[in-house]
């Protein structure tokens, strides 16, 4: 278990990972758990962000969702993390900035990156009750055998991007998980995590 004085430094931590994966529950566990135990938290949920600065590019007609401006998205959130940052000196609080959202691996500005995994088999499940389409199931399904999200966020963030296998923990196991890398108590390196069977089951 995390110990919380561990988070000795004002920080930014994403949370990303194929949809369903369970971002945005564990992403407001954890702002309203530092929120409770003293720290100022503060959560940016990227499509709600995407809307109100009006970076929807339009929408995919037959994938039937939101086109977003990676590029400028990436700007407005480095603006929004450096005016955060600039309000903390001198407060004497700890202060941590979350970002939770599918593409958010896809920008800049984390101190800890996290990428969220699910078995697909379980993913499947998850996105069959939220009425995904059938081929949009599948896209997302292959994409998190693959470790398309995580494989990006390496791109970007190299060991500083981390993976938590959430397929069989509750969220506050998730959320424990989170603060122990986000301490430096615990390394959950890119590729430590494979569902390659799944793919492999399915040919």
């Amino acid at each position: 278990m995390s110990t919380l004085n561990d988070l000795s430094r004002d920080m930014v931590i994403f949370i990303s990972g194929t949809p369903c994966t369970g971002k945005t529950t564990v992403a407001s566990s954890l702002n309203d758990y530092l929120s409770l135990n003293g720290f100022n938290s503060k959560l940016i949920k990227v499509n709600d962000f995407a809307f109100e600065n009006d970076l929807v590019l339009g929408e995919d007609p037959e994938k039937l969702y939101k086109v977003i401006d990676i590029d400028k998205l990436n700007q407005c959130l480095n603006e929004e993390i450096k005016s955060f940052k600039s309000s903390l000196k001198g407060n004497g609080e700890t202060s941590v900035l979350i970002v939770e959202g599918h593409l958010s691996h896809l920008c800049e500005g984390a101190d800890k990156m996290i990428v969220l995994r699910l078995n697909p088999s379980i993913l499947k499940e998850r996105l069959e009750e939220r009425s995904y389409s059938p081929s949009k199931i599948q896209e997302n399904l292959e994409a998190e055998a693959l470790a398309v999200c995580s494989a990006e966020a390496y791109e970007i963030y190299g060991d500083n991007a981390n993976e938590i296998d959430a397929s069989d923990k509750s969220i506050e196991e998730i959320r424990n998980l989170i603060l122990e890398i986000a301490s430096d108590n615990l390394e959950s390196p890119v590729g430590s995590i494979d569902f390659m069977d799944w793919i492999l089951n399915q040919s």
